[in-house]
């Protein structure tokens, strides 16, 4: 591949003066699913991929959207050949992702990952879970709910999971969010709506384990091997669930006794099943290049899809790495093939 000039670009979330350009050193250990700028560490997965883009001869540079305008005009005259894609915010909105890929799809910028329609499938909960249906992917059964209006509802039994219906990064799922009571139902739909303004989410609460399918690629599209969450080490009486304190929060028991690694005792026929649920999933929200599905496999070895994550975070220690690792791609590598994916499209 020609030497590109590749604009790493990212989003700051808090309000204030922009982040300074880190230095292209490598990430700290640590276990996270989705990026999300309030929990993470001080250093960022774009560092690494400043690193990985240097070693395969390009020139990486960095860019950050700071909800400025002058960002946004300077972004349109940065003469990059590609841009690395790793916004999740604007102006401290983050279900503006799209609107930046729908950006960058207007200055007809190369970029990487996920489109302006595959960021707003996914992030809309309800309206992705009714795609997984029409296409017969198996996904828990679910209401939503706004301020006493119902939005859309299958009949469904508790226990139930509720949280926001266009949140990420588990944004409003703890401990709390599995109910099993009217009484509880109804003061956590207050919750999300008071906390987040936004609809609330009710879903059958799936028994299971927690398993991820991270994708590479368009056409013929690359299911990676499969990652486990374990979540079997939780407390007694915490609820199975990947919380934001199991993802992101160091401090707490759940965090240090749940970890992530590739799965190993899975039949070749229950793999299959959930290789092939995950692609079905990943090509119905038209995401591209790079994705990870989240799935739930209960004891009878049904699967079914919890949720979509286009651009998932990239650091060397999160599960996308992982199971590319485990595919036998180095970091660089998969580094080198997004870019090639994402290069493919305008040539």
């Amino acid at each position: 591949m020609a030497n590109l000039k590749v604009t790493i670009l990212h989003d700051v979330w808090e309000e204030g003066p922009p982040e300074p350009e880190p230095e292209p050193v490598k990430a700290p250990r640590g276990k996270t699913g989705k990026r999300r700028k309030k929990k993470k560490d001080p250093l960022h997965d774009r560092e690494e991929i400043f690193e990985a883009l240097t070693k395969l001869g390009h020139e990486p540079s960095y860019h950050v959207l700071d909800g400025k305008n002058q960002s946004l005009f300077a972004l349109a005259k940065c003469g990059a050949d590609l841009v690395f894609n790793l916004t999740e915010s604007y102006a401290g909105h983050d279900t503006m992702d799209m609107n930046i890929a729908a950006y960058l799809e207007l200055l007809q910028v190369p970029y990487t990952g996920g489109g302006p329609q595959a960021l707003y499938l996914a992030q809309d909960k309800s309206i992705a879970k009714k795609i997984f249906d029409f296409h017969k992917i198996k996904t828990p059964d679910f209401a939503t709910s706004y301020k006493g209006r119902t939005e859309h509802s299958h009949d469904i039994e508790f226990p139930l999971i509720v949280k926001p219906v266009s949140e990420d990064g588990s944004v409003g799922i703890d401990t709390g969010s599995v109910v099993d009571s009217v009484k509880e139902l109804m003061e956590r739909i207050h919750y999300i709506h008071e906390e987040f303004d936004s609809p609330a989410l009710i879903e059958e609460y799936i028994e299971g384990r927690e398993i991820y399918a991270a994708i590479l690629g368009n056409d013929n599209a690359e299911v990676l091997p499969l990652i486990e969450l374990d979540l079997s080490k939780l407390p007694k009486g915490t609820p199975r669930i990947a919380g934001q304190d199991v993802k992101f929060d160091h401090e707490t028991e759940g965090y240090k006794v749940t970890k992530s690694a590739p799965v190993e005792d899975l039949d070749e026929e229950t793999t299959r099943k959930l290789q092939d649920t995950a692609l079905a999933a990943y090509r119905a929200l038209k995401l591209r290049d790079y994705g990870r599905i989240d799935m739930r496999l209960n004891k009878k070895g049904v699967v079914y899809v919890i949720e979509a994550n286009p651009n998932p975070w990239l650091a060397s220690t999160a599960e996308m790495a992982m199971a590319a690792r485990k595919a036998g791609y180095s970091y660089t590598d998969m580094i080198e093939k997004i870019v090639e994916l994402a290069r493919a499209r305008s040539m």
